[in-house]
């Protein structure tokens, strides 16, 4: 097996001694059932990896032949200490893994042993059952680590002298502790560029002032308030992720970050300007009582008007889904120039209004998904509203309309989802020029639309060709039991382009629609239906996906696996049919194609009589029974007729024999020709 490793340079993997395996200088251990540390492999080794193994302890000796190792990796073994000279012969260790070990029982001297690594850069301690007395002993003397992760342990506060000395720390990982608490733990970082505090304690985070830090990430936590330090300081903030919290207010931002990901997902969150039932808040304030030692401060805070004072114009992906938002205040997007994605999807706003002034013109993605819409709204004027964007999720709201040409101008929209709305499609308009109704949506001739979803929407019908002009490829129309009544000649204008089509739960019967035209399909959905009989003009298809499950189908085609559909099919969904047991040629057919996958095939039955039984495993009896049922009429009436014809002959010899005298008698009377006897 030839690998590239570390420069990209070739080599090949070759057994080492004791079962390890390796490539260049870097020796492989991996699950080998080691209990200690191979001393005969090579001398040269700069990278040892031996987890998943038994090795319970290191000892002075373990590392003495291996005097040029810079990257050591022991995670998922037993280790329970490592002794104080342990590394001496490897001062050049950069990268150490000791992870999912138990070295809380010796704590004290594997510290003793660390402090030798003067250049150790990498540090994992994850999965050790350390408290945070133990950590602070333990990293006391790794001035030069860079990247330390004591997630999984069990912290439950910080204060100043964790990580006193620690002055080139760029990355620290705390996720998964028991934090409640954090006390100027990380004042004294002054160059930590990432932070991960996620699936903690922390009930708030009050006065954030780390100018320095890049990444944040607070998310599963039990945060109910974010504030940052009121400074003028340029914060180098860029990705903030307060997700899967108890955020009951849009957290106060530094007034001056690069921020540009802010993750809200999963919270408590509204806005208090104006309430659903029409009350303002606008002028009550909020007051947070700061107690820091024998001082004690209050700030006032203006939740509503606080957002003015932080500066979002670099924000690009803004994550609200999931809270209690009823609307958002005057000119919130107007702050945010450079958005492209806004997620404010399973919240409680029943309107939105597109405006110009808002500026969303970087937006991509926008959703709006399981709210409670029933108004969206949009003042078109001399400048274009949303004209770059390409992904509009609306599904699961109470829409019954959309602004009129709304999509014309949205330039590179190529995703619309609209399902679970009761909208209507606005129809081709007739010779005599009538105007459809107001309340459509009208998607004709938006030529860049590839993706339209209208599952649930209560269509009836498709008639006057509403998608014309369009350039679909995937169409769901699944949900709609009446979406296939009337005309289908839809189905004429999507004939080149349309890849992937669902038409589940349409009641649609056997001769319903004509795919033949349907070239470039790939997937069909015709799942949940009322076919009794396989769609003919699916055979002609070259499709790679269907689904035919929850169809009242008694047998597939028997020539199925030869026709093009046959031979294209890779992925086939059977089940929930009521296949006859004597009909199963199609099945063994089916079996045998190669490269075609039936992921539901052990759900697949047949039935015999009132038995369900598996295709693949019919018991003899049902087997000979299907035989007589399937076999040759003419053959079982010759079989029949055979004794009764064979009866007659021997009846028809025996009395010619008996009666051959008298009747050789007869002729000669009759003749008058004398025979000798």
């Amino acid at each position: 097996l030839a690998v590239g490793w570390g420069s990209g340079v070739v080599a090949t993997w070759a057994p080492s001694l004791g079962g390890c395996e390796l490539v260049q200088s870097t020796v492989d251990c991996t699950g080998r059932w080691l209990s200690s540390i191979p001393g005969n492999l090579h001398g040269d080794t700069e990278e040892l990896l031996l987890n998943d193994n038994t090795i319970q302890a290191l000892g002075n000796a373990s590392l003495l032949p291996y005097p040029q190792l810079c990257h050591l990796s022991l995670s998922r073994n037993q280790l329970k200490v490592i002794e104080p000279g342990a590394f001496l012969s490897s001062q050049g260790l950069q990268e150490l893994s000791l992870a999912d070990n138990l070295l809380f029982t010796n704590y004290s001297l594997t510290a003793a042993a660390l402090s030798a690594l003067r250049a150790l850069r990498t540090l994992d301690l994850a999965g050790n059952r350390l408290t945070e007395d133990m950590v602070s002993v333990l990293v006391w003397s790794l001035s030069s680590l860079e990247s330390l992760s004591v997630a999984r342990n069990v912290i439950m506060r910080l204060d100043p002298s964790i990580f006193t000395n620690l002055t080139q720390l760029l990355e620290l990982n705390l996720e998964k502790n028991y934090i409640f608490e954090i006390d100027r733990a990380f004042e004294g970082l002054q160059r930590l560029q990432r932070l991960n505090i996620a699936y903690n304690y922390l009930p708030c985070l009050v006065g954030f002032g780390l100018t320095q830090l890049r990444v944040l990430n607070v998310s599963n936590n039990v945060v109910e308030w974010f504030l940052a330090l009121e400074s003028d300081d340029l914060f180098e903030l860029e990705v903030l992720d307060l997700s899967h919290n108890r955020l009951l207010f849009f957290p106060v931002l530094p007034r001056h970050s690069k921020l540009h990901s802010l993750l809200l997902q999963d919270n408590r969150m509204s806005f208090y300007q104006r309430l659903p039932n029409g009350t303002s808040l606008a002028n009550v304030t909020v007051q947070f009582l700061i107690v820091d030692g024998n001082s004690t401060n209050i700030t006032t805070v203006r939740l509503w008007d606080e957002l003015c004072y932080s500066n979002l114009s670099s924000l690009r992906f803004l994550d609200m889904s999931q809270n209690q938002v009823w609307g958002l205040p005057d000119g919130f997007l107007a702050q945010m120039p450079s958005l492209t994605h806004l997620k404010l999807n399973q919240n409680c706003l029943e309107a939105f209004h597109l405006l110009e002034g808002d500026s969303l013109a970087m937006l991509t993605e926008l959703d709006l998904s399981q709210n409670r819409l029933a108004e969206l709204g949009a003042e078109v004027g001399v400048r274009e509203i949303l004209p770059n964007l390409q992904l509009f999720n609306l599904s699961t709201n109470r829409l019954r309309t959309l602004p009129p040409r709304v999509f014309t101008h949205t330039r590179k929209i190529t995703t619309v989802d609209l399902s679970h709305n009761q909208v209507v499609l606005c129809p081709q308009p007739d010779i005599t020029g009538e105007l459809e109704s107001p309340l459509c949506v009208d998607i004709r001739g938006v030529e860049t639309l590839t993706h339209l979803s209208l599952a649930g929407c209560g269509l009836q019908g498709l008639g006057g060709r509403p998608f014309q002009g369009t350039s679909l490829r995937h169409l769901d129309l699944s949900d709609n039991p009446q979406v296939l009544s009337g005309d289908a000649g839809w189905l004429q204008d999507l004939a080149l382009m349309l890849q992937v089509l669902s038409l589940r739960n349409t009641s649609l019967s056997s001769a319903a629609v004509d795919f033949s035209a349907l070239h470039s399909l790939v997937r069909l959905d015709l799942s949940g239906n009322s076919l009794t009989v396989f769609p003919s003009s699916l055979g002609g298809l070259k499709l790679h996906s269907l689904d035919l499950r929850d169809n009242c189908l008694p047998a597939l085609p028997p020539d199925t696996a030869r026709t093009p559909l046959g031979r294209s099919l890779r992925e086939l969904y059977l089940s929930r049919n009521p296949y006859n047991c004597c009909t199963l040629g199609w099945w063994d057919a089916l079996q045998g194609l190669e490269g075609l996958r039936i992921p539901d095939g052990r759900e697949v039955t047949c039935s015999h009589g009132s038995r369900a039984l598996s295709p693949g495993a019919l018991p003899e009896p049902v087997l000979q029974s299907c035989r007589w049922q399937t076999a040759d009429l003419a053959l079982l009436y010759l079989v029949l007729a055979l004794p009764t014809c064979l009866t007659l002959l021997v009846a028809f010899a025996v009395g010619f024999l008996m009666l051959k005298e008298k009747l050789l008698r007869m002729v000669k009377n009759r003749c008058g020709v004398s025979s000798p006897y």
